[in-house]
């Protein structure tokens, strides 16, 4: 990840950016509705940030705050929103329509197996601009990898 440009949608504890920052991330984005979890984040990620790293932490609705970084472009992007929630479609169709992946980047989606498939997450990407590259579960977790096409 040494030098990568990190997206971190529906960030929690900031862990996955934390260990982005550790391997080398040049700079983790998060965004965040929860206060509380903002201020763990900020906590979590000032831990671990070197000198030549930036960080960035947007507090707020994601379907509002995702629009507000079009134009820039990320080489990995985490998303793992509440698995029963109703923001896997609003945001997939959002990093795609903003291009938000850059060309030879990837976007994983974390989410309950039992809930979505592979499959079914694709269907929320329009005009099939991502595809799947890889899938693996973890028990009641899975995790889909997508790249542009």
């Amino acid at each position: 990840l040494e030098g990568c440009r990190w997206l971190d949608l529906c960030t929690g504890t900031g862990a996955m950016g934390a260990e982005a920052l550790c391997r080398g991330a040049s700079l983790v984005v998060g965004i965040e509705q929860s206060g509380r979890a903002c201020a763990v984040i900020q906590q979590n990620w000032q831990q671990v940030i070197r000198d030549d790293q930036r960080i960035q932490l947007i507090r707020g609705d994601i379907g509002q705050k995702l629009p507000t970084l079009a134009g820039q472009n990320f080489d990995r992007i985490y998303f793992d929103p509440p698995y029963a929630g109703h923001l896997y479609e609003p945001v997939l169709q959002a990093i795609a329509h903003h291009q938000l992946l850059t060309p030879v980047g990837e976007l994983a989606v974390e989410h309950d197996p039992t809930l979505h498939t592979a499959e079914t997450l694709a269907a929320f990407i329009p005009n099939s601009a991502l595809e799947l590259c890889r899938y693996k579960r973890y028990g009641n977790t899975a995790i889909a990898f997508y790249s542009r096409r």
